[in-house]
C-alpha cells in the first residue's frame, strides 16, 4: 500500500476538530435551523463546483433512474438529518445532542441487517444494548431537568436515524461513483429541499448580521468539505473501524467547547450515558480478532 507523507491520524484528528466544531457554529448563529441548514449546504455545493464542473460532469452520463432516485433521496434525508439536528441543539445541550447523533454506527448495524442481510453477532448486541442504556440514561436525566431537553433529545435521536438512512441509500450509488459527483448531486438535492423547506414554513433567508453568514460559511467548510473529506482520505490508508472510533471524540470535543463558549456544564446523568454510549460504539467498532490476534503474539 502507498504510504502517506504524513501519518493518517493527524488528518483523522484534524477532521475530529472539525466535525465537533458544528454544533458549535449552529449554536452560534441566530438564524433559524432550515436556514442554517441551508446555507451550509448552498456554501458547500458553490464552493464543490468550480472542482465538478472542470473535472467530472462527464460522470453523469453513467448514472441510471436507480442512481438518480437512490441519491435524490439520500439527499432528502440528508437535509432534514440537519434540520432536526440543528433544530435539537435549541432544547438540549450540545453534549446531549452530538452524543445521541454518534449512535449512527449502531442504526447503521440496524439498516444493514434489514436491508443488505448482514449477519448479527453476539457481540453487536450487545454493543447495541450498552449503547441504547447509555442514550436512555442521558435522555432520562434531560427530562428530569426540563420537558424541552428531553424533546431535543427525541430530535436528536431521529436525526441520528435519518443520516443512517442518508448512508443506505447512497452506499450502492457510491461504489460507481467519485466522492466529489455524488457529494455534489446529493449535496445539491439537499439544497433544493432545504430552500423549499425554508420557502413553505415562512422562513427568512435574509439579511442577516455579518457574523452569521460567517457562521453559515464556516459551517460548509469546517465540519462538511475539511472534516468528512479528511475522513474520506484516511479510509485509504485505515480501517474505517479507526475513524468511527476516532470520531467519538465529536461529543467529548463539542461538550467541553460548549462549556467554555455557552457555559453548559455537565449533570451527571449525561457524563456517565455519554461515557456508557461511547462504551457501546467502541465495543461495536472493534475487531475482536484483531485484538486477539494482537495479543496472541506479544504472549
Amino acid at each position: 500500500m502507498e504510504q502517506p507523507k504524513i501519518h493518517p491520524y493527524i488528518p483523522i484528528f484534524i477532521g475530529v476538530v472539525s466535525v465537533s466544531l458544528s454544533a458549535i457554529f449552529v449554536k452560534l448563529a441566530n438564524a433559524e435551523s432550515g436556514v442554517i441548514a441551508f446555507y451550509r449546504m448552498l456554501f458547500s455545493v458553490i464552493i464543490m463546483a468550480p472542482v465538478f464542473f472542470w473535472k467530472y460532469t462527464g460522470e453523469l452520463k453513467e448514472l441510471t433512474r436507480r442512481d438518480w432516485l437512490f441519491s435524490s433521496i439520500a439527499g432528502v434525508f440528508l437535509a432534514f438529518h440537519f434540520i432536526l439536528w440543528f433544530e435539537s441543539l435549541n432544547y438540549t445541550s450540545v453534549a446531549s445532542s452530538t452524543v445521541l447523533v454518534t449512535l449512527q454506527p449502531l442504526f447503521a448495524f440496524v439498516g444493514t441487517y434489514l436491508f443488505f442481510k448482514e449477519k448479527i453477532t453476539g457481540k453487536t448486541i450487545l454493543a447495541g444494548v450498552i449503547a441504547i442504556a447509555g442514550s436512555v440514561l442521558i435522555s432520562w436525566g434531560d427530562f428530569q431537568l426540563s420537558g424541552s431537553a428531553f424533546y431535543g433529545d427525541i430530535l436528536a435521536l431521529i436525526a441520528c436515524a435519518l443520516i443512517t438512512a442518508y448512508l443506505l441509500f447512497g452506499q450502492d450509488v457510491r461504489k460507481r461513483l467519485s466522492l466529489v459527483t455524488y457529494t455534489m448531486i446529493v449535496y445539491g438535492v439537499s439544497t433544493i429541499t432545504l430552500f423549499l423547506y425554508v420557502l413553505i414554513k415562512g422562513e427568512s433567508f435574509g439579511p442577516y448580521p455579518t457574523i452569521d453568514w460567517i457562521w453559515f460559511i464556516l459551517l460548509a467548510i469546517v465540519p462538511n468539505l475539511l472534516g468528512h473529506t479528511l475522513f474520506n482520505w484516511s479510509i485509504k490508508y485505515v480501517s474505517t473501524n479507526v475513524v468511527s472510533i476516532a470520531i467519538l471524540l465529536e461529543p467529548i470535543l463539542a461538550a467541553v467547547l460548549a462549556i467554555f463558549i455557552f457555559k453548559e456544564y455537565l449533570v451527571v446523568t449525561q457524563i456517565i450515558g455519554g461515557l456508557v454510549v461511547i462504551l457501546g460504539i467502541v465495543l461495536f467498532a472493534i475487531d475482536e480478532k484483531k485484538i486477539f490476534k494482537f495479543f496472541s503474539k506479544k504472549a
